[in-house]
């Protein structure tokens, strides 16, 4: 996994201290070239790995990416899934039939409905998360996914309703069907990671906001600050601006002082801001010094 990672959220008017911001976020990002233009951006300044929602306009990205495969032969989709209000809007716009055939899987639709409709009938959770994650990742076939997340917003709906075993049965799928890692996406870090280690999913990939000033942080700094000490796992650091908050030298440079952070995602929409954020982390985050060559004689 590269350690500087490429978010999404602004693409989709997604801004957690400016409304303002947002919308016109969203207004610039419905044209998808310009959605194109700023992942085109990051690629060339080395970030290659894009994390981003299962969004439908995500399909489109896909598809250019796989038209243009010498242009993006190193980039990397970090898909997190599922995306709810995809689902709500196809029921909406086309029925639950219509909706049941946009998402699912190539195997075949009869195949994969009636893995639905058992599931259903006789509540089968392992089969309605496969199902799930299966049409999910139709848009990305073809495409490099080395890592497949869960969204937070299913992640903390488990842990508070004490379902456990999802999680375990999306880390098996996706290492069995997708050869990729399973990364989980919380709000809640400490105690996410108490239930994936009872759980027994060892040395796990766990995505949450960490920055300096304890900004949607649940769970309380402290907390996270132990569990980053004492922990075995792959911290992925999101919201290290605290949406604007803390400016981008002391955010970046906090960081990476800390201990157990594997990547850092960051949003940005200019070239500028990329390369910016960037630079810091090769500052304060330098590589590894290679091992010393062994003495001859």
């Amino acid at each position: 996994m590269d350690r500087l990672l490429f978010g999404d959220n602004q693409f989709f008017g997604v801004n957690h201290m400016s409304e303002e911001k947002a919308r016109a976020q969203a207004m610039r990002f419905q044209d998808i070239g310009a959605v194109i233009e700023v992942l085109d951006n990051a690629y060339d300044e080395g970030v290659k790995s894009f994390m981003c929602t299962t969004h439908d306009r995500i399909a489109l990205v896909c598809d250019h990416m796989r038209a243009n495969p010498q242009r993006y032969q190193d980039f990397k989709f970090l898909p997190c899934m599922p995306y709810a209000h995809k689902y709500a809007n196809a029921v909406t716009e086309d029925g639950m039939l219509g909706a049941l055939k946009r998402f699912m899987p190539d195997e075949g639709f009869l195949n994969a409905a009636m893995r639905g409709g058992m599931s259903l009938a006789t509540k089968d959770i392992e089969g309605i998360i496969t199902l799930l994650v299966d049409a999910e990742m139709k848009m990305f076939a073809g495409l490099n996914t080395p890592v497949i997340f869960l969204q937070n917003v299913v992640v903390d709906l488990v842990l508070g309703l004490g379902m456990k075993e999802a999680f375990l049965i999306f880390a098996n799928h996706v290492k069995k069907r997708y050869n990729a890692e399973p990364g989980f996406i919380t709000m809640n870090m400490p105690k996410l990671l108490d239930v994936l280690e009872e759980l027994g999913i060892e040395n796990p990939i766990v995505c949450s906001n960490i920055n300096k000033m304890g900004f949607r942080m649940s769970g309380g700094f402290e907390a996270y600050e132990k569990a980053l000490r004492e922990k075995k796992f792959r911290a992925i650091a999101m919201s290290v601006f605290a949406s604007g908050a803390i400016a981008p030298k002391e955010a970046i440079e906090w960081v990476c002082e800390q201990p157990n952070i594997e990547a850092i995602v960051f949003g940005a929409s200019s070239r500028g801001n990329i390369r910016n954020t960037r630079e810091l982390v090769d500052r304060y985050w330098p590589a590894a010094s290679p091992a010393p060559a062994p003495a001859l004689g």
